[in-house]
């Protein structure tokens, strides 16, 4: 804390070091000053996106990921002063008739005292947009990939060999499709991961979706010529469809098709049931999916059957509702967190205004004199705060966006080895600046309403010296 307060007040108070003695009260020499500040921290955020740059096109692992996440937001946080004041100069230029031009000026005046302010707006709405892209990215995939992955609508686990061949061949004429799942861990291109087999049917040609495959990929690995791996193996071996992947000591397929494995921290290749039975003959299924248009039924009749206890059949829209229900929590806690991001942002326009408020005066006064009322004032540093707050928000639109592209696209593959298709969200994105802006108005509606309850007599204090 005590560092980042120092770090925060250096910018000040080296422009008062550098600032004449005399000229401190003038608000054209402060303005000067901070553009030389604005100058100099410009190029070093154009130093850290060069940073950012070279991190994404040449860093590796997790953390050349976080210098590029960490020197883009910095980056461009550090560029925003210089950003805002190029829109200024472009209201400035289109500005027409004395009270337009002279909020201008006095606009760009304002920016130095509020740049920390709203740097704090850029980075909380940045990672609002980019979080929220990537919690909503995932929302929509992770939706999807359980109806990938969970296709049966049973999956039932019995407790020997022996009940699961008398299982097997109970539902051999009662089921729509009897899926065994057989899996060992074993290692696979020097890394510990799972070997899957699988009873090659509709289930998996209708469902399960390639991010690369060969044209039958299924039918090859039902005739035991090719396996299936999923991302996380893929990415983290350097390998991909077409390359070979020993399954065993003396067993080499070539890879026929690389599937999505969301949530998964393991690698993970699937072979088909006469290849694993015959690489491993001891391994015998003791859990199955079935596919039936009557789950009830057949639910029923295993308990009454076989004496199966409810715990060990479980219905797929309990695991989807479970899995969701969770996800729900996630999204909600995000969404509390973006607020939060939010109310302490707008705490620092408001503790800037309010800290500017008196420095103000000086400024104001003479075009109170020139006929503007005091209410008209508060107004103009209402629409002032709001104006700046827009700025800022549509600058964060696009390095939220670019925010979200490294969390999905770096971050996560080189954290969990899986990568997440991205969303777009213009809906939410609309509200979320919708949101800042109201923050900003919050925020700047106090310090407006007292400026135009500023008693006449001390705008009058500023010409008591005038002669």
């Amino acid at each position: 804390a005590l560092l980042g307060t120092a770090v925060a007040a250096a910018g000040a108070m080296l422009r008062t070091a550098r600032v004449p003695l005399l000229e401190t009260a003038r608000p054209a020499a402060w303005a000067l000053a901070s553009g030389r500040t604005a100058t100099l921290l410009s190029l070093a955020g154009v130093l850290l996106l060069l940073v950012a740059l070279g991190a994404g096109l040449w860093g590796r692992g997790l953390s050349g990921g976080f210098i590029l996440l960490g020197s883009l937001l910095l980056g461009a946080t550090l560029l925003l002063p210089l950003t805002l004041q190029g829109a200024i100069a472009t209201g400035a230029r289109l500005a027409r008739g004395p009270i337009a031009q002279w909020f201008w000026s006095d606009t760009r005046i304002q920016v130095p005292g509020l740049s920390l302010a709203l740097m704090s707006l850029l980075l909380a709405t940045a990672a609002n947009v980019g979080v929220s892209t990537m919690v909503s990215s995932f929302r929509l995939t992770f939706t999807g990939f359980l109806d990938q992955r969970l296709a049966a609508e049973l999956y039932v686990a019995v407790e020997d060999e022996t009940q699961a061949v008398a299982l097997e061949a109970y539902l051999e004429d009662r089921v729509d499709a009897l899926l065994p799942v057989l899996t060992t861990q074993t290692t696979l291109n020097g890394l510990p991961a799972s070997l899957w087999g699988v009873r090659v049917s509709d289930t998996y040609r209708d469902n399960w979706q390639f991010l690369s495959q060969v044209g039958d990929a299924w039918d090859r690995v039902a005739a035991g010529t090719g396996v299936v791996v999923n991302e996380q193996l893929a990415r983290r071996t350097d390998i991909w469809t077409g390359d070979p992947l020993a399954v065993a000591p003396e067993t080499v397929l070539p890879i026929v098709g690389v599937v999505a494995d969301y949530g998964n921290p393991a690698g993970q290749a699937v072979v088909g049931e006469a290849l694993f039975a015959r690489l491993l003959p001891q391994v015998q299924p003791t859990r199955f999916g079935l596919r039936t248009s009557d789950p009830d039924g057949i639910t029923t009749e295993l308990t009454e059957t076989f004496g199966l206890s409810p715990s060990a059949i479980i219905d797929q829209a309990q695991i989807k509702a479970f899995s969701l229900d969770v996800f729900e929590r996630t999204f909600t806690v995000t969404g509390a967190l973006n607020v939060l991001t939010l109310l302490v942002a707008a705490f620092a326009i408001l503790m800037s205004l309010l800290t500017i408020a008196a420095q103000r005066v000086p400024q104001l006064a003479p075009a109170w004199s020139l006929g503007l009322t005091r209410a008209a004032l508060g107004r103009l540093e209402l629409v002032r705060a709001l104006v700046l707050a827009a700025m800022t928000t549509l600058v964060a639109l696009p390095l939220g966006l670019v925010l979200a592209w490294v969390l999905l696209a770096v971050i996560n593959v080189e954290a969990f080895g899986w990568r997440l298709p991205m969303f777009l969200f213009p809906w939410h994105y609309a509200q979320l600046l919708v949101f800042a802006i109201i923050a900003a108005a919050l925020a700047a509606a106090w310090p407006a309403w007292r400026l135009a309850g500023t008693p006449p007599g001390h705008l009058l204090k500023v010409f008591a010296n005038d002669r």
